[in-house]
This record gives C-alpha cells, sequence and structure tokens, in this order.
C-alpha cells in the first residue's frame, strides 16, 4: 500500500467518528410525557403526577 491510500483510508475512519461525536456531545432531546404523567429523571421514564 502506498502512503495516499493509508492516508484516504485513515481519514475515511475517522471523519465519521468525528461527526457523531460532535452531534452527540452535549445534546439533550426533550421527552414528552402524556397528560397527567411527569418525567422523572431518576427513573428515565414517565410516572403519574402526584398532586396535593
Amino acid at each position: 500500500m502506498n502512503l495516499k491510500t493509508i492516508l484516504a483510508a485513515t481519514a475515511l475512519a475517522i471523519i465519521p467518528a468525528v461527526g457523531a461525536w460532535a452531534s452527540c456531545s452535549g445534546h439533550s432531546e426533550a421527552m414528552s410525557c402524556a397528560q397527567g404523567t411527569v418525567y422523572d429523571s431518576a427513573s428515565g421514564s414517565c410516572v403519574e403526577q402526584v398532586t396535593g
């Protein structure tokens, strides 16, 4: 293999990984729950809303 082929293969292997990292770092999605429920970050799911 020549140097150009090795460099091209390395770039093609690294670029998708960098793109995936950049799109996921510090990104959070808003979760919506059904009416009467709220998001519980401890369990990671929607739970019944307790009032009173």
